[in-house]
């Protein structure tokens, strides 16, 4: 509940002396640190300011349980021009800007088009709060999540009735349940990997990343965490209702997405693994340019898992209801595009087929060489069309497994293929960000408690704050600006971590509420000249859940303009020094969302 002032001048004498104190010990801690770091710190004037008005604690008055708030002053605490966002209508409960469904429609069908991003003008973006459904809950912790979402979070039966006979999820009274199965596999998902890892390491560590094609409600990704595999999961937003939204509700990795016309926003060599469980698409058609295209993500030795049509397509023909012929033909070209990729065919039994990529090149025949790709940069994909041409594949050195990798000096940054980034810078990252993570621990007391699940991190450079966040209990999405260094994001993926590429003057490719933490570091000074802050803090609106935090790192005068825009946002924040010491001009600002849903139209929470 939230809490709200008393009248009383007892009271205000109270906290008027309460201030003062703060603002004596604060000053007399920033003389000293002032001497301490004499010709280190270049503290500016606001920074100063910020330090001196501030509450330089641990922040025990910012509740991340609860809807309480409990703001210090700063630099700039005028109400008189701070911006109040409203509520958008509650017809935008679960708007998806870049995939909205009337938007699409206008566009081309062919080749899936139409299910691709396609975002609104800036004269159309929404510059309300999007509201959660009435009755919206907290998740549950993982693993219960991974079995149970809560009704009101994703009120849509639809998947209940026309996958009813498939087991992919059935509602029981305020709690929709996974049962764990899936149109592939029917035993449940624990029993089809342990299949696959009949033929795939998953028990070594050596396959830890892998992207799943029209991935449903993600079954398969959600099992592959006993594994200590995490997937990229992928599903348009189509007729079959908020399948994504599940899949993220669940605490598993998902975009809304569709291989279409558009390359996927990956790296070159990322994925260990790519799997396609009746994923419906058609693999062999344009000359096999999807195939190509997870080819071109798939690291050297990486595997490709096909279950489902065509394969024993001679069994199973009459119970798809598809002519014999046309199953046939359809496994011909897939047989075929293999075999130009150079890809080796591992196994096949029943409808589950496994290719593996050729770890050299150079074994392969001459063939595919008229269809190399003449790109110079396989990794520069933002809404670039698909190319009907085999990418080369880069030496990727030597498999390390998970979670060794995580850690150890990756392939691409040791070979010098990362403009300006050494061994030692590496390994610097590495340390300075394990020292940031421990001082968001002294403020964020319940960050390794599991209460955050779903974690972004919107500039993630190496990824080293993923690495040094590492935990059974969260995942996180590692989102690589497209206008940062795009060589970043194989490193990410090589140290057994997922990303993304992102261009943040747009929406991200997910449902509203999807992630419990974002972290931001460093984004508003790289957009500074792109976008405006407001955009881009309307969509971290939109995709954080209510009582979700967010931790800013930025220059102290950034963080200014953006605590005066959260502040008109139902955010409650915090500013607090560098971990270093009050000279230091970058700061934190913590934030936390309040909790509200569809019909409170009031500012505070209830």
């Amino acid at each position: 509940m939230a809490t709200k002032e008393n009248p009383g001048d007892n009271r205000n004498n109270k906290s008027s002396m309460y201030v003062l104190i703060i603002v004596g010990l604060c000053a007399f801690f920033y003389v000293l640190g002032l001497w301490q770091h004499s010709g280190f710190g270049k503290g500016d004037r606001i920074a100063v300011e910020i330090t001196k008005q501030t509450d330089c604690s641990v922040l025990s008055d910012l509740n991340y349980e609860t809807h309480q708030d409990g703001d210090a002053g700063t630099l700039d605490s005028s109400d008189a021009e701070l911006k109040e966002f409203k509520p958008c209508d509650d017809r935008y409960i679960d708007y998806t800007p870049c995939h909205d469904q009337t938007r699409a429609m206008t566009f081309p069908r062919e080749n899936m088009n139409y299910r691709e991003r396609h975002c609104p003008p800036q004269e159309e973006k929404l510059y309300c709060l999007i509201a959660a459904p009435r009755g919206y809950a907290t998740p549950f912790p993982w693993p219960q999540s991974r079995d149970y979402v809560p009704y009101a979070n994703a009120p849509y039966k639809s998947l209940t009735v026309e996958k009813a006979v498939q087991n992919w999820i059935q509602y029981e009274g305020n709690v929709f349940r996974f049962p764990g199965g899936g149109t592939q596999f029917p035993k449940g998902a624990d029993a089809y990997i342990d299949e696959l890892a009949s033929v795939i390491p998953f028990d070594n560590g050596m396959v830890r990343t892998v992207l799943d094609t029209g991935c449903g409600v993600a079954s398969f990704g959600a099992y592959l965490f006993k594994k200590n595999v995490i997937a990229m999961s992928i599903a348009p937003r189509d007729s079959h209702e908020a399948q994504v939204q599940f899949a993220l509700e669940r605490g598993v990795p998902a975009i809304i997405g569709v291989i279409g016309t558009i390359m996927l926003p990956f790296p070159s060599g990322a994925f260990d693994m790519a799997h396609c469980s009746r994923c419906l698409i058609p693999w062999g058609a344009n000359d096999g340019m999807y195939m190509k295209e997870v080819d071109r993500v798939l690291k050297p030795g990486g595997y490709w898992v096909l279950s489902g049509p065509p394969i024993n397509w001679k069994t199973s023909y009459q119970a798809w209801q598809r002519p014999a012929e046309e199953l046939d033909e359809e496994q011909r070209k897939i047989e075929d595009v293999a075999k130009l990729l150079c890809w080796e065919k591992k196994h096949e039994k029943g409808e589950i087929a496994i290719w593996q990529k050729r770890v050299n090149s150079d074994e392969c025949s001459e063939d595919t060489q008229s269809t190399i790709c003449q790109s110079t940069n396989a990794d520069d994909v933002w809404y670039k069309k698909m190319e009907n041409c085999v990418t080369p594949s880069k030496d990727s050195g030597l498999w390390k497994p998970f979670p060794e990798r995580l850690n150890a000096v990756p392939s691409r940054i040791s070979s010098g293929s990362v403009p300006g980034v050494s061994v030692e810078v590496f390994e610097k990252d590495n340390r300075l960000w394990k020292k940031h993570v421990n001082a968001y621990k002294r403020v964020n007391k319940i960050l390794e408690s599991g209460r955050y699940r779903n974690i972004m991190d919107m500039n993630a450079g190496l990824g080293s704050f993923a690495a040094a966040l590492d935990s059974p209990k969260s995942w996180v999405m590692n989102v690589l600006p497209t206008i940062a260094e795009k060589t970043n994001l194989g490193v990410i993926f090589e140290r057994g971590l997922i990303g993304i590429y992102h261009d943040w003057c747009e929406a991200f490719s997910t449902y509203p509420r999807t992630y419990d933490l974002i972290h931001a570091n460093g984004l508003f000074s790289l957009y500074k000249n792109e976008c405006s802050a407001e955009d881009i803090l309307l969509e971290m609106d939109r995709i954080l859940r209510p009582e979700g935090a967010v931790i800013f790192r930025d220059q102290a005068e950034v963080l200014v303009k953006v605590r005066r825009i959260v502040r008109g946002m139902r955010w409650n924040t915090k500013m607090v020094d560098h971990e270093d010491g009050p000279p230091i001009s970058e700061k934190m600002l913590f934030a936390v969302k309040r909790y509200w849903v569809a019909g409170d139209n009031n500012t505070s929470s209830d």
